[in-house]
């Protein structure tokens, strides 16, 4: 269990906070090398110190994964830097206000479309290469609850996670021949920074506290809670790992059965 990585090279994508910066602490603890990007450059310069600390080997680069060239250049610089990409988790992404549709506006739902779904597929454009002249390899996005349900308020947020998911499962489609395995998992609402921008900005608009938003943002969820950012982790290290051999073109929902209901 605890070398199921070891030596391994997992790209990760928004690795400054939350999915991300939890999957670079779990993939470093089984002994991978970690390519790690953020726009976040602080929050990643932060991360990234912290796992060379703890005896990790660390890549880390600004990106805007909205930017083609930037993406490129990412995959590329793992080649360099390591000789060989394994695993890419396309994570990086951005919520949304509780928003009517009829009431977003065309430029945040043009935002949230070229980070959430653009992103991954520009993500997967250039880590794919280097997986099919390898032989193989292993690709996690991450979708949502949002992208197998429908989500009223959220309409952009979930338009874009659909968006991942169908992506997801074209690409495992084409790539399984290549023995690289397409995957996405779909939390729910986790204990993230994401998640707590969202809440405060519920609490706003529903005029009440933040402990009062909470309890009504999880009370459709049938157990009652948010995850933890180390379930999901979990449910990440598993989707990726090597005995995991026989899955693609899955969307996985983490979701304390929200989507069962």
């Amino acid at each position: 269990m605890g070398s199921r990585s070891a030596r391994r090279v997992v790209l990760i994508t928004g690795a400054a906070s939350g999915f991300g910066a939890g999957a670079a602490q779990g993939f470093a603890a089984e002994g991978a090398r970690l390519v790690l990007c953020d726009i976040d450059e602080r929050g990643l310069d932060q991360v990234a110190e912290g796992l060379r600390e703890s005896g990790a080997e660390v890549l880390a680069r600004p990106v805007d994964v909205t930017d083609e060239a930037a993406q490129a250049g990412l995959a590329a610089s793992a080649l360099k830097h390591f000789g060989q990409l394994d695993v890419a988790i396309n994570n990086a992404g951005l919520g949304q206000p509780f928003t009517p549709l009829a009431r977003t506006e065309a430029a945040d739902f043009d935002r949230i479309l070229a980070v959430n779904a653009r992103g991954v597929f520009l993500g997967m454009k250039h880590q794919i290469p280097p997986m099919q002249a390898a032989g193989g390899g292993v690709i996690l996005n991450i979708a949502s609850a949002a992208g197998l349900t429908g989500a009223g308020h959220l309409a952009a947020y979930a338009a874009a996670k659909h968006a991942v998911v169908g992506l997801t499962r074209a690409a495992a489609d084409e790539l399984a021949r290549h023995n690289i395995r397409v995957n996405a998992l779909c939390p729910a609402f986790s204990e993230t920074p994401l998640f707590a921008e969202m809440a405060d900005r519920f609490a706003c608009r529903i005029d009440a506290d933040g402990a009062e938003a909470r309890n009504r943002i999880t009370a459709r969820v049938p157990m009652g809670r948010v995850a933890t950012v180390d379930e999901v982790v979990q449910a990440m290290l598993w989707t990726c790992a090597p005995s995991n051999s026989f899955m693609t073109g899955q969307a996985l929902a983490i979701d304390g059965g929200l989507t069962a209901i």
